[in-house]
């Protein structure tokens, strides 16, 4: 079943590489329960097939950090970038991103969370397993209050310019 509008995020986890160790996080991948990282903020999240792959890296990633400070002036606490990659994979890549301390990058390994909100997708065809499908959406204290979902392989509705007019 997929998240919809008014439905509160599943509980699970996700990791993220930490680059400076600070009291709680150690240095590397660090796992965090959604439901405490959400708590009392609001957070614009976005979801994507993959870690360094053509729209992902070019245009999706890029839009967000470029529109970080709107989003943040609008009463976003934090933006999240969820991809099915690995914590160190995802620390990499937001380097390359230039995303680091601006957008959260936050591995979903074997797709267990993407698989809880409903947001999986098979990308076997194309070499990739189980992936993320894209997506944008925005939850305050853990309740989605904006969601917006791609279809197949499209990049129209999920981009970071689309959030920023629906605060």
């Amino acid at each position: 079943m997929t998240i919809k509008i008014g439905d509160k995020l599943p509980e699970g986890t996700l990791s993220e590489f930490i680059e400076t160790e600070t009291e709680g996080c150690s240095l590397g991948p660090n796992t965090f329960k959604v439901e405490d990282l959400v708590k009392g903020k609001k957070i614009a999240i976005f979801g994507l097939p993959g870690a360094y792959t053509p729209t992902c890296s070019a245009q999706h990633v890029p839009g967000y950090v470029k529109h970080a400070a709107e989003l943040k002036a609008k009463g976003v606490d934090e933006i999240w970038c969820i991809s099915v990659n690995d914590a160190f994979v995802m620390g990499a890549w937001g380097r390359d991103q230039k995303a680091t301390g601006t957008v959260r990058m936050m591995a979903d390994g074997n797709a267990a969370y993407s698989k809880a909100l409903g947001l999986d997708a098979d990308f076997s065809k194309f070499g990739m397993g189980t992936r993320s499908q894209r997506y944008s959406l925005l939850v305050e204290d853990g309740v989605v209050t904006q969601l917006n979902i791609e279809q197949g392989g499209k990049f129209e509705v999920s981009n970071a310019e689309t959030l920023l007019g629906q605060l």
